[in-house]
């Protein structure tokens, strides 16, 4: 599985929209066959920084993916946007998606 960590920072005056902007740029990317996820959340500690987890299923789904006419589009506006270049993490996992934590688990009674 390639698993991928991006690290957005958006202008102060577009911070509030960002998640509605990249809406269809979301819903295609998981509508793609080899996505197994992919989930914005927003620092607690970073004003205007959103962070993206994404996974693919192979080398081949992720590369199809930088390849759709969605991620061209998301490139093309995506500039204009944000406050400085996008940090990064992308490696090759094993594991087929999520897994359960062995050190805890929810309190019983």
């Amino acid at each position: 599985m390639i698993f991928i960590a991006v690290k957005f920072t958006i202008r102060p005056e577009r911070a509030e929209e960002w998640l509605s902007l990249v809406d269809d740029f979301t819903q295609a990317t998981r509508s793609e066959p080899g996505n197994v996820f992919f989930e914005w959340s927003r620092s607690v500690e970073v004003p205007g920084q959103f962070v993206l987890l994404e996974a693919f299923a192979s080398p081949a789904a992720g590369e199809a993916h930088v390849n759709s006419e969605h991620f061209r589009t998301a490139m093309a506006w995506m500039p204009e946007l944000i406050t400085k270049t996008p940090e990064i993490i992308n490696v090759e996992v094993p594991g087929e998606g999520w897994s359960r934590m062995a050190e805890l688990s929810p309190a019983q009674g």
